[in-house]
């Protein structure tokens, strides 16, 4: 996957659930790089927030989105990484 890939992919999930991607373009581009460096390093777009610890099971939980990050948007008003943020 590529750079241009994975921010459609993830403005297509954050459209879909009503969040937004950080509007910060900076944090933005950290983060995409972040997965896509896992992706290259460990064959999965683990979050970069995450620690991948080799274990398939315990791991598939940690790919983005992963499977907390709604319930920290909802808390927090963005995931851990800080990919998706809450709309106003």
């Amino acid at each position: 996957m590529n750079k241009k890939q994975l921010l459609e992919l993830s403005e297509k999930h954050a459209k879909k659930n009503k969040f937004k991607l950080n509007p910060d373009k900076s944090h933005l581009n950290l983060i995409l790089n972040g997965l896509l460096e896992n992706e290259k390093k460990y064959g999965e777009v683990y979050c970069p927030c995450r620690v991948v610890t080799g274990n398939k099971a315990e791991d598939k939980k940690k790919i983005c989105p992963c499977f907390w990050h709604k319930q920290e948007i909802k808390k927090f008003g963005h995931c851990l990484c800080r990919l998706f943020t809450k709309s106003k």
